[in-house]
């Protein structure tokens, strides 16, 4: 698709209280990606009350300070918390808890990329990336239900990637950690479907913002939005608005799904 050809993205939507009276807690969700945007969208949406965790304390703080400023919302609060840590997770959970006053939405934000051939891959490199994208995914599902079972209610979103369904160079580790998360969405939303709980995930394709512009190559980015089905890449709050949904009443019978935010051609 050519220049000429790209379909602009449509005006910012304004909040619709999707998610009025509930508490959210949101991973890797300080800076400017998915994360960051989903946390103004749950503020815009209603939420009660809200807390970010990242492993970047200053742009942690920044990133709650600059929400207040902009929703008006003066119950968010940040946490620093690394995933690959299981005592950390434990401490994200309990703080939430004790916070929000019980967490009502759990969106999986955390992930680690990067570009890498198979045969020079190392395992510190396949094992960094599913440590965090995958298995950090795993712990702060576990440890959620933990406590939403026993209230029989509750929601987690996950971000999963079309990777996880395209192939693409140098991205098996990423594209194997996310695949992981899709099929870990569909087995654990079976299991907490038994106590009222749903689980879903979010499949976005190219999502642009500050940090993937720093960390990919220009023509790589301009290449893979070219061949999405609006020949540009999405806007960050275009799979948060999909993250809302599936956190809202409105996907009340959806459990163990997977949506993509793209055209998933390849």
């Amino acid at each position: 698709m050519n220049e000429t050809n790209v379909i602009t993205a449509p005006a910012y939507v304004p909040g619709h209280s999707l998610l009025a009276g509930k508490s959210v807690l949101i991973t890797a969700a300080a800076g400017a990606g998915i994360g960051f945007a989903a946390a103004r969208r749950c503020a815009e949406e209603g939420c009660r009350a809200l807390m970010i965790s990242d492993i970047h304390a200053g742009r942690l703080e920044a990133a709650v300070e600059k929400l207040r400023a902009d929703t008006g919302l003066n119950d968010i609060y940040g946490q620093l918390c690394n995933v690959t840590d299981e005592a950390q997770v434990q401490t994200l959970i309990d703080t939430a808890e004790n916070k929000l006053g019980g967490v009502d939405v759990l969106i999986n934000n955390a992930g680690l990329g990067g570009s890498r051939r198979v045969v020079e891959m190392s395992d510190d490199e396949w094992n960094s990336v599913l440590n965090i994208t995958l298995t950090g995914t795993f712990r702060m599902t576990r440890a959620m239900l933990q406590r939403m079972q026993p209230r029989r209610r509750g929601v987690i979103v996950n971000n999963a990637s079309v990777l996880g369904w395209r192939a693409q160079k140098e991205q098996a580790h990423y594209a194997a950690a996310k695949a992981g998360v899709m099929a870990l969405t569909r087995c654990s939303a079976l299991e907490a479907a038994e106590y009222g709980i749903r689980i879903n995930a979010v499949s976005p394709s190219i999502a642009l913002h500050d940090f993937l512009r720093k960390s990919a190559p220009q023509e790589l980015l301009a290449q893979l939005a070219s061949r999405e089905a609006f020949g540009r890449a999405a806007e960050v709050w275009e799979v948060a608005n999909v993250m809302m949904f599936l956190a809202s009443d409105y996907a009340s019978y959806m459990t163990g799904e997977v949506l993509s935010v793209s055209s998933q051609h390849a």
